[in-house]
């Protein structure tokens, strides 16, 4: 597989699996579109190309030519300096490593997380939340993502990675919105009674259940096994924790349970100020099952092999 086939099959599956819809999200697309036409030729010549086919800003080809043959990926949760240099050892090693996959970002796609953040306005408009509400609050908690981004030294896996010549990619929100969209439609359907069935129901993912063996598996942060669950809201997708003041929104807009990756302790008291429950499916088992099956479709018909690393373990659901 191409790499550069490789990583727009990505785009594409998560575009086709965002909770605000494909339509939507090409319509985004196609306004940016517009907006790119108008820019001065200056502007245009730092502008971001990729974002006029990608709308995930934290999901970019960091390293190569996107030329490059794909027979075998290392795949990690987080990929840093250290996580570079094990593929250059592995390679002196004898494994022919031709890619590593990060699912957090890295390099251009961690400066610019901040940017993805404004999908969450769509998708909570989508439970019930005025629009108004959803984009005034987040435009907020945006624009703290990017302050608090502005100081880092974002570059240094990605230069690690330039000096060895190892291609390097990373898939953010195109992996979190296939859990989204995987454990949604699980709730939507079995419609759990109360928070101990929404438990179960995660635990019988074997992502979780792995996790869980590792003492980092679901837990019920607020509420008990026995509240009723009503609306469930999977909450993981949309770059990193939105607003901590959008809970009492939430909860006139009818959503009863929040399904989260993490959720912060600042966020945790608001929610419980709002009688909200509360089930954390636990971060690095989320973004297990989000990368297992976005690598499920991208490499489905291909023989390219995986290798695991950085808190990531291969689970496949193809037949």
């Amino acid at each position: 597989m191409i790499l550069r086939n490789l990583y727009h099959k990505a785009i594409e599956t998560g575009m086709a699996n965002d909770p605000r819809g494909r339509d939507a999200v090409l319509q985004e697309l196609e306004r940016l579109a517009k907006d790119h036409e108008e820019l001065k030729q200056d502007e245009k010549d730092l502008f971001d190309n990729d974002s006029l086919t990608n709308p995930y800003s934290d999901s970019r080809i960091l390293h190569g030519t996107g030329d490059e043959e794909i027979s075998q990926l290392l795949v990690g949760v987080d990929i840093e300096v250290g996580e570079i240099l094990l593929a250059d050892t592995l390679r002196n090693r004898g494994q022919k490593i031709d890619l590593v996959l990060a699912h957090h970002p890295e390099g251009r796609a961690f400066a610019n997380l901040a940017a993805v953040m404004h999908m969450q306005s769509d998708i909570l408009s989508l439970f019930g939340v005025p629009i108004n509400i959803a984009e005034d609050l987040m435009d907020g908690r945006a624009k703290e993502i990017e302050r608090r981004l502005l100081p880092v030294n974002h570059t240094r896996a990605v230069d690690a990675a330039r000096l060895l010549n190892i291609p390097f990619l990373c898939l953010h929100t195109p992996a979190d919105n296939m859990v989204v969209a995987f454990l949604q439609r699980l709730f939507d359907d079995k419609k759990p009674h109360n928070l101990g069935d929404v438990f179960d129901l995660l635990k019988a993912i074997p992502e979780y259940a792995d996790a869980m063996k590792l003492g980092a598996g679901p837990k019920i942060l607020l509420g008990s096994k026995k509240r009723r669950a009503g609306k469930v809201f999977v909450d993981m997708t949309g770059g990193t924790e939105g607003s901590k003041d959008i809970f009492n929104s939430l909860a006139h807009a009818g959503v009863n349970t929040i399904v989260g990756m993490h959720m912060s302790e600042e966020h945790r008291k608001e929610a419980e100020k709002n009688h909200l429950n509360v089930i954390i499916a636990g971060h690095i088992s989320s973004d297990n099952l989000g990368l297992n099956l976005l690598l499920d479709e991208i490499l489905r018909g291909s023989e390219v092999q995986i290798l695991e690393c950085s808190g990531y373990k291969r689970i496949g659901r193809l037949s």
